[in-house]
């Protein structure tokens, strides 16, 4: 409703080539100077807008004294108009040539991209595997791990193990054994393989020397597989000789990696393999009796105890991550 009343208020411009009416006569003053319209001197028609020189006034001239029309200031900047503002003063200290030379670190955003995308790319991860949680014996090994990730947090795969001939008795058990004659069952592993699914849960960076940034992810790893085992003769080790079985075993492990590029990482995992073992019998069989009965000391039978034990082989594996191919891109830019 009020805008035709603005629009009521505004002046009304003038056409082109046309003048405006001529003003009414002035009245009589008391100078008897003063020339009478239409008297010589004074043309009756003079134009109101023209100026002393007789020449028509141009009406988009701003007055004498007046700011140039438009926000421009007429094409001055608030520098030339106020050149003691602020933004004036830091400007004339500022050397942006110089300033432009400088050699400058790369941009750090406050969301930044993951920096290793693992999704449809293979992981080839050897490693070396320590016992944690057994005092007698231990089972060390070399270890590969092959992954493939479904999605950058998820990947299946398959691991596998080798302890055959590189299993050791501790010295403290064959000290115990002598000086207490009290024998502890003792198994040795000959190789293990899993398959597992992997998920990736957290991810992050943390600053090292200097100004270098590791860039890290934890990853959580569980699956099932086979273990081959075989009993150490240790109560009759005279007469008793074991041969390997084949167990079905679990796994669960948490892992770490640290990344040194975009395709290397060192990764360091504890892995709990849980299975059911068979131990040598604590007991000796009647060594009167013939090998055929069922309780004679020489009946394979009775080596054997008959319960079998859940074991938690805790192993420490240590090794590199290595994705491929090497190379990958976003699948959003920056």
């Amino acid at each position: 409703m009020l805008l035709p009343q603005a629009a009521h208020a505004q002046k009304k411009k003038k056409p082109k080539g046309q003048t405006t009416a001529a003003p009414a006569p002035a009245p009589a003053s008391a100078d008897a100077d003063a020339p009478a319209p239409g008297a010589a001197g004074a043309p009756a028609s003079a134009d109101a807008d023209a100026d002393a020189t007789g020449k028509p006034a141009d009406a988009s001239a701003p007055a004498a004294g007046a700011a140039p029309a438009g926000g421009d200031q007429g094409g001055m900047d608030i520098c030339q108009i106020t050149p003691d503002a602020p933004q004036c003063t830091a400007a004339k200290e500022i050397n942006f040539g110089e300033e432009a030379k400088k050699k400058v670190h790369a941009e750090v955003y406050a969301v930044q991209q993951q920096y290793v995308m693992k999704a449809h790319r293979f992981e080839i991860q050897p490693y070396w595997a320590f016992t944690l949680n057994d005092q007698f014996v231990s089972h060390p090994g070399p270890g590969m791990a092959l992954n493939y990730y479904i999605t950058q947090v998820m990947a299946v795969g398959v691991n596998g193990t080798w302890y055959g001939g590189l299993n050791g008795d501790s010295d403290f058990n064959f000290q115990n054994r002598r000086a207490a004659r009290i024998a502890v069952p003792l198994n040795q592993y000959q190789f293990s393989g899993d398959v597992n699914f992997t998920y990736v849960p957290m991810y992050g960076k943390f600053a090292g020397f200097g100004d270098f940034i590791f860039n890290w992810d934890s990853f959580l790893e569980g699956g099932v597989g086979v273990i081959r085992t075989e009993p150490i003769a240790v109560i009759d080790p005279d007469n008793r000789k074991f041969d390997w079985n084949t167990l079905v075993n679990f796994d669960i492990g948490l892992g770490f990696r640290i990344f040194f590029t975009r395709w290397l990482a060192a990764t360091l995992e504890v892995r709990d393999i849980m299975f059911f073992d068979k131990l040598e019998n604590l007991q000796i069989g009647d060594t009167s009796a013939p090998a055929s009965s069922p309780t004679s000391a020489y009946n394979p039978a009775t080596w054997t105890d008959p319960n079998s034990h859940l074991t938690n082989d805790v192993q420490l594996q240590v090794g590199l991550s290595m994705f491929l191919p090497t190379s990958f891109e976003y699948r959003l830019p920056k």
